[in-house]
């Protein structure tokens, strides 16, 4: 008789009470190793689990709606063997994050309750059942992926299906009614931000409707609150990284042997590491009361990954206790697993400064926003040759554009200044990274 095991949510980083969305088996599916069983969705990552054995689920635990954390059973599965062995367990960071925000951030600041005057402007739910609110709505999984892509909150959508349950077609009449609804309009001095009104594209020429991503609608939420809420400042500089690119392609055969790729990303974390542990104030976050500042003696430095499904900032830890190919060599994995989709939500925690680098594309500086709790962010852009007064002569120099923006409360001018021009000089002698 085939052995009945538990499974059990893993360990899935810091996250706890993590709200179940959808249950994508039922009892007497049979499953196979790393097929998805529920998804579970926190503000900050939307995670599939996977079956860690082959077999036939006997009995589930859990349902939409309900919290759970490391160590909940979440069913019963009836092992399948081949040839008498049982199947290999799959390690519990096979659990995949599908999507996640931009990086480790302190929780999301409640949302207001709308005032009596906005909540009345509301487009009217249709007709015919109760509507009932989030997780307690009826519908599919199928339906409920449907709504989130729209942004569509079911708990507002009456259902036209059997005993009130929700349908595609009642999502898609719900988008429709609020698009041709009243236009929502702040009242003076409540300090909300009026609605823009909805336009009919299509009058103008073909249009298509695309939503957007889960990740890039958290991400946008994030932006907004930390460009709103942070008065922002930008210092630029440039750093002559001439020396450094010749020694960086002088080892690049050397990495490639290791299949390590040395890009200047390398570079720059390890340079960066230098210039914090000199401006201790760019390496800290305000206390939530804002009267305290929290100074790390870590160093957790984030990289901004951009993917299909939107931007994402893992996480390398400890990069002053890492070797300069032990740094890219992370920097390759992981990126490589946020691309795939398969980036964890522990390696986008615990982040004290992030460098967004925009070389590979183009352009000569930009002015990034900060991830908070930290307090500021490396931009950097594409370096360019340029001739260069030494002195006696013009030469021709690989000048690189670095682009600090930094939360003012904490770092004034001069501080920022400062760590620019420090970390240009380590990158334009990277001796100094051994100091």
């Amino acid at each position: 008789m085939a052995p009945v095991r538990e499974v059990v949510l893993p360990d899935i980083g810091d996250f706890k009470d993590v709200e179940v969305i959808e249950v994508l088996v039922k009892p007497g599916d049979d499953v196979e190793t790393e097929t998805p069983l529920i998804t579970l969705e926190s503000d900050k990552a939307t995670m599939e689990v996977p079956s860690p054995y082959a077999g036939t689920v006997q009995s589930i635990q859990v349902k939409v709606g309900d919290r759970i954390s490391e160590g909940t059973v979440i069913l019963t599965l009836a092992e399948r063997s081949a040839g008498g062995a049982s199947a290999a367990p799959v390690p519990d960071t096979a659990t995949r994050a599908t999507i996640a925000t931009t990086s480790a951030a302190e929780p999301p600041a409640p949302t207001p309750a709308l005032p009596a005057a906005l909540a009345e402007q509301r487009p009217p739910p249709l007709p015919s059942a109760e509507v009932v609110r989030g997780s307690r709505a009826h519908a599919s999984p199928s339906v409920r992926r449907f709504a989130r892509e729209l942004g569509v909150d079911l708990g507002l959508v009456s259902g036209s299906g059997p005993k009130g349950r929700i349908l595609k077609d009642d999502v898609t009449a719900f988008t429709r009614k609020a698009l041709s609804g009243p236009v929502i309009s702040a009242p003076a001095g409540k300090g909300l931000v009026s609605a823009v009104p909805p336009i009919d594209f299509s009058r103008f020429g073909q249009t298509e409707l695309r939503p957007l991503s889960k990740v890039k609608r958290i991400a946008a939420e994030h932006l907004h609150r930390s460009w709103s809420t942070i008065p922002h400042v930008t210092q630029f500089d440039e750093a002559d990284i001439t020396e450094l690119e010749a020694f960086r392609q002088a080892k690049r055969k050397e990495a490639a042997q290791e299949d390590i790729k040395l890009t200047l990303l390398a570079f720059l974390l390890k340079a960066t590491v230098v210039a914090l542990k000199r401006h201790p104030e760019v390496n800290s976050s305000l206390t939530s009361d804002g009267e305290g500042l929290v100074l790390k003696r870590y160093f957790h430095i984030g990289i901004a990954v951009n993917t299909d499904l939107g931007l994402f900032v893992p996480v390398i830890r400890d990069v002053d206790q890492k070797g300069l190919y032990q740094v890219a060599a992370e920097v390759q994995a992981l990126s490589a697993r946020a691309r795939a989709g398969k980036i964890e939500p522990r390696e986008l925690q615990g982040g004290c400064f992030t460098v967004s680098s925009l070389g590979g594309v183009g352009g000569t500086g930009f002015t990034p926003i900060i991830n908070p709790p930290e307090v500021a962010i490396l931009g950097v852009s594409r370096a360019a040759m340029r001739p260069v007064h030494d002195g006696q002569g013009f030469a021709p120099r690989l000048i690189l554009p670095l682009c600090l923006s930094y939360d003012h409360r904490v770092i004034d001018g001069v501080a920022a200044a400062g760590f620019t021009r420090l970390l240009a000089e380590v990158l334009s002698d990277i001796r100094h990274i051994l100091l």
